[in-house]
């Protein structure tokens, strides 16, 4: 047996002048927004895992129910030897657990917390030392092309795999033309995904606003990540979470709420708040089965098979590039 070490290629430059004008660009805006990348530095990638262990949390248990029950059959529609691109891979857990069945020959992990990353794929290799395993750190949420020539050497066909419903954190022109970019890269192979599916309020609401308050933690820690980013002077203590469902868009929204008049500094500029004003940090649209499948059509894929959980709640699609 070949016994490997992950390889890793960083694309995203830290804290750089772009993404720090680009951030202050949203909190100057009317009404100030935050992109949802900014939740996972090294802290939110945990809280984000421990979000996932929350009774009301659904959608993690719902599509792992969904991968244990139909994970063969996917096997047999991806096939033996692909090259598995995992975008978000985060813990790398969802990717570990298909591993047996999918049997890849390479393991391409995507993320936007390099640090995080590095963590998981060590303990990944442990486990497979005879996989190809590459890790990319890079924000893949404005384009997911991945570096140029890391598929061209790619043995098996690409098998993009994107669960947990994170395509929902796209308005849905945003998720075709980020599924058009991962077509693109997918000829001959395909795309793996899980997408949350619309369902009552009551349901939708408590998973992003849960009984002991991670998922509150998880939305305050941006504004840490913030500080270090802009040079801004946020205080955690000052906004509470909110989280509710927009049912004329289909989407729950996530936001931070000022819970006092307040003034918020940074090099070079700054921002009054009002008591009770809003920063739109986080949106997650629920689609319908037909709807997505739709979708998918449009981005340029040519056939998709999928699998239900009870109820319909949620679904995961195996799309033909």
């Amino acid at each position: 047996m070949t016994l490997r070490t992950p390889r890793f290629i960083q694309t995203r430059e830290r804290d750089s002048h772009g993404e720090r004008d680009a951030a202050i660009a949203g909190l100057l805006a009317q009404p100030a927004r935050a992109l949802p990348k900014y939740f996972y530095d090294r802290l939110g990638s945990h809280l984000f895992d421990a979000i996932t262990e929350l009774p009301e949390y659904y959608p993690t248990r719902t599509e792992a129910a969904i991968f244990a029950e139909h994970g063969a059959e996917m096997a047999r529609c991806i096939g033996a030897g692909a090259t598995l691109i995992d975008l978000g891979a985060g813990s790398c857990e969802k990717a570990a657990r298909l591993m047996p069945l999918l049997e890849p020959r390479r393991y391409i992990a995507v993320d936007i917390s390099a640090d995080y990353l590095h963590d998981a794929l060590r303990e990944l290799q442990r486990d497979n030392p005879a996989l190809d395993i590459v890790g990319v750190g890079m924000d893949f949420s404005q384009s997911p092309a991945l570096p140029a020539g890391l598929l061209a050497d790619s043995p098996g066909r690409p098998a993009f795999f994107y669960p947990g419903s994170s395509i929902g954190n796209f308005t849905p022109a945003e998720a075709a033309a980020f599924l058009s970019g991962v077509r693109a890269q997918a000829t001959g192979g395909g795309l793996l995904i899980g997408v949350d599916l619309v369902k009552p309020i009551d349901i939708l609401e408590a998973a992003y606003d849960d009984a002991i308050g991670v998922t509150a933690a998880f939305n305050l820690n941006l504004l840490r990540h913030l500080n270090r980013i802009v040079g801004s002077d946020f205080d955690p203590k000052q906004w509470r979470h909110v989280a509710l469902f927009d049912s004329t868009e289909s989407r729950i929204e996530m936001h931070l709420e000022a819970r006092t008049e307040l003034l918020v500094r940074w090099p070079g500029g700054e921002r009054r708040f009002r008591a009770g004003e809003r920063m739109h940090t986080e949106n997650s649209y629920k689609y319908t089965a037909a709807s997505f499948a739709e979708l998918l059509q449009r981005s340029g894929f040519r056939t998709s098979r999928r699998w239900l959980a009870p109820q319909e709640w949620f679904a995961v699609f195996w799309a033909e590039a």
